[in-house]
C-alpha cells in the first residue's frame, strides 16, 4: 500500500523540499498549511503531481485537522513559528501554535489509525554548552529561546504517551538548516552569510567561536523518508539528532568556507551578541540506527546558493525583502483569532 503522508506545515522552507522529495518517490502527499508568510506560490509547480493535495487551514482548526489525519497513514509535524526572532516578536501566538496546537494534534492522533508520527524538533534544545563535549540524545536539555522551549514541552508530552497510543512517534532534532528551497529563507546562518558576502553588504558576525551543527534541507527530506520506511519496532518513541558530525561548525569556519568561493572583505567580527547558543552535536545514533549520513557538505551548499544568487536580478532582494525569511507573518489579527 502506498503511504499517504500528511505534511503539517508542508508549505515552509523545509516542508516544500520534503513534499517535492516524497512526491518524486511516488508517495501520496497532502500539505496542510496556513501559509502565514504568503508562501502558497512556492507549491504551485507541485500541482502537476496527481498524488499531491493542498489544504489551506490553520492547524488550530481541529475539524480540518481531524479530517486530514483520518485520510493519512503517517504524519510529519513541521508546523511552527520557526526561529528565535519570530517567536520573540509574537510570544503569545508562538506558544499557541508551537506548543498548544501541536499537543492538541497529538491528542487527536491518539484516536486515529496511523503508523508513524514524526515530530520535528530542534538541536537548539541543547542551548548553551560550555565544554567541547558533543551533545547526544541523552544530554540535558537547556533551551534558551521560546521556540526551543516549546519544542521541549512537546517532546516531553510525546514521550509520555508510551503505552497510551497506537501510533509510533519519532522525534527528530534538526540541526540548523541550509540550502535551496522553493520557499527560500535568507535569515538562516549559512544562507544569510553567503547572501551578504555575495552582495558585498557589511556582515557583522557575533561570537565567531560558537559552535552549531548544520544540515542541508535535502538531507532532512532523505532522513524523513528513511524514518517512514524503517521498522517501527526499531525506532518508536526514539529521539534522533538529525544531521551529521562533519557539519559541526563554528561561525568563523563558515566564513572560511565561503572565502574559498567569494572575497570576504566585508566581514567583521564582534563579541557578545544576543544569540548565546553554543553546542556541538553527536549524530552517531542516527547513523547507526538508520544508516543516515548527509549527502551535502557545507561547501556544496555554499556553491549552490552562489549559483542561485547569480541567476537573480539586482532588485530581487528589494522586491522580496519581507518574503525571504521568517520576518513578517501574513495577518497578526487572523492568527490571534485562530
Amino acid at each position: 500500500m502506498v503511504k499517504k503522508i500528511l505534511l503539517i506545515g508542508g508549505g515552509g522552507y523545509i516542508g516544500c523540499v520534503v513534499a517535492q522529495f516524497l512526491l518524486k518517490k511516488k508517495y501520496n502527499v497532502v500539505c496542510f498549511d496556513s501559509f502565514i508568510y504568503n508562501n502558497e506560490k512556492f507549491l504551485n509547480k507541485l500541482n502537476r503531481y496527481k498524488n499531491f493535495k493542498v489544504i489551506k487551514s490553520d492547524i488550530r482548526n481541529k475539524k480540518n485537522i481531524l479530517k486530514a489525519i483520518k485520510k493519512s497513514t503517517d504524519i510529519v509535524l513541521l508546523a511552527a513559528l520557526v526561529g528565535d526572532p519570530i517567536t520573540k516578536k509574537y510570544p503569545i501566538i508562538s506558544k499557541r501554535i508551537n506548543e498548544d496546537a501541536i499537543i492538541d494534534i497529538l491528542k487527536i492522533c491518539k484516536n486515529c489509525e496511523l503508523d508513524k508520527v514524526i515530530f520535528v524538533s530542534t538541536c537548539s534544545n541543547y542551548g548553551l554548552l560550555k565544554s567541547n563535549k558533543l551533545a547526544d540524545e541523552k544530554t540535558k536539555l537547556s533551551p534558551l529561546s521560546l521556540y526551543a522551549k516549546s519544542k521541549v514541552v512537546v517532546e516531553k508530552f510525546l514521550l509520555n504517551q508510551k503505552n497510551k497510543v497506537t501510533y509510533k512517534p519519532v522525534i527528530l532534532r534538526f540541526a540548523t538548516a541550509f540550502g535551496l528551497s522553493p520557499r527560500m529563507r535568507f535569515d538562516l546562518t549559512v544562507n544569510e552569510f553567503v547572501k551578504e558576502i555575495y552582495l558585498k553588504n557589511k556582515l557583522i558576525v557575533y561570537d565567531s567561536d560558537t559552535w552549531r551543527p548544520y544540515c542541508h534541507v535535502n538531507d532532512f527530506a532523505k532522513l524523513i523518508e528513511l524514518v517512514l520506511n524503517t521498522d517501527s519496532k526499531k525506532i518508536s518513541f526514539e529521539v534522533f539528532n538529525a544531521g551529521g558530525n562533519r557539519n559541526n561548525y563554528r561561525k568563523k569556519d563558515i566564513i572560511d568556507a565561503i572565502s574559498k568561493f567569494l572575497p570576504t572583505h566585508n566581514v567583521f567580527f564582534k563579541s557578545k551578541g544576543l544569540d548565546r547558543r553554543n553546542y556541538k552535536v553527536n549524530f552517531k545514533k542516527v547513523e547507526k540506527k538508520l544508516n543516515f549520513k548527509p549527502d551535502y557538505s557545507l561547501e556544496l551548499g555554499i556553491q549552490e546558493i552562489i549559483k542561485y544568487l547569480k541567476g537573480k536580478k539586482p532588485n530581487y532582494f528589494e522586491k522580496n525583502k519581507n518574503n525571504l525569511g521568517n520576518y513578517i507573518i501574513r495577518s497578526y489579527k487572523e492568527l490571534w483569532k485562530g
